[in-house]
């Protein structure tokens, strides 16, 4: 099941305030983005976050899953933990690097 526009809006929403914030459609999952980088997944309607070793401590309670068949296991995030996230985006922010520039497709 993909993930809703309604979802995406209301991910959206509990970020509000943070700046540059965008996101990008992938095969009817979402991916968020904060300053260019890819920090968030939107899968099925829930927010995962990327293993990393950075934010192990901060997301140690938190719930694992996959994002999708053959994804690694990600932290769930949830949402109503607004102290988690504010602590959380900047380190992601810090630890997660811009994405690699698309080569130009040859005429």
């Amino acid at each position: 099941m993909a993930s809703s526009r309604e979802y995406l809006d209301f991910v959206l929403e509990q970020l509000e305030g943070i700046s540059g914030i965008d996101y990008k459609k992938m095969f009817g999952e979402y991916l968020v983005y904060v300053n260019e980088r890819p920090v968030l997944t939107l899968c099925d309607n829930r927010v995962f976050v990327k293993k990393l070793p950075q934010v192990a401590v901060l997301m140690a309670d938190a719930e694992c899953g996959y994002p999708y068949e053959g994804a690694k296991e990600a932290y769930l995030l949830d949402l109503g933990d607004d102290a988690r996230i504010d602590a959380l985006l900047p380190m992601l922010m810090e630890h997660t690097p811009l994405p690699r520039p698309r080569k130009k497709k040859s005429e």
